[in-house]
């Protein structure tokens, strides 16, 4: 018999289980973070005491899938809320007996309870059977993420200042900079009354300017 209800405490060992196996059932496994039980038990600890959602589906005494989700409230580009449904995965032995369909009828329910206007799921990456299955159930993509360390990120951000940096030093760099080229051309421009050709290259760029540039060929 299947029954779909919210996790109790009994119930988060048998979700890490599902969660590590979720993570071995995609290719991209290996990005999805450590496989350990403790850490597991410590997110899902987490996500509880944050308000979040557990629902498992049982199926004769033993937990075979599971919905992990957020409500997530009106921010700047929603006025109504959304359910986040951080993962959804039925173990392969339990799949193609509804039980999906009964956990996203569970995750669809709850998201009404909450007056929320959409359902988002981020399924685990490269699985490409769940994606099926939420494209079949009307799910259409909405936004892809991108993710990278604090640590790589800064160091990367570093970088990159300190390559613009020996370009060009003691330059300013985004839009007051290319401004500042624009009035200084101008003006250039204009204090040049003689014919011939103007040097309207960026200042700075070590060439002949102005006047001597008129004069150069």
């Amino acid at each position: 018999m299947l029954e779909i209800r919210s996790a109790c405490e009994d119930d988060l060992r048998a979700v890490a289980a599902l969660a590590a196996e979720a993570r071995d059932d995609s290719p991209e496994g290996a990005q999805l973070g450590a496989q350990d039980t403790r850490r597991l038990l410590e997110h899902l600890s987490v996500l509880l005491s944050a308000g979040g959602h557990v629902l498992v589906a049982d199926l004769d005494g033993r937990v075979v899938g599971v919905v992990l989700g957020r409500v997530v409230g009106a921010y700047l580009f929603a006025e109504r809320p959304s359910l986040y449904l951080d993962m959804l995965f039925v173990a392969p032995r339990a799949r193609r007996h509804g039980v999906g369909h009964a956990l996203l009828r569970a995750a669809a329910d709850l998201a009404a309870q909450h007056e929320c206007e959409d359902v988002y799921s981020a399924p685990v990456p490269g699985n490409r059977g769940v994606q099926r299955f939420l494209a079949r159930l009307g799910f259409a993509p909405a936004a892809g993420h991108r993710v990278a360390s604090v640590a790589a990120l800064q160091r990367r951000l570093a970088a990159d200042a300190a390559a613009r940096d020996a370009v060009r030093p003691g330059r300013r760099f985004g839009r007051g900079a290319g401004i500042e080229d624009l009035i200084a051309r101008r003006r250039r421009a204009r204090s040049v009354t003689e014919s011939g050709p103007i040097d309207m290259r960026p200042v700075g760029g070590g060439a002949p300017s102005g006047r001597r540039a008129a004069h150069a060929g």
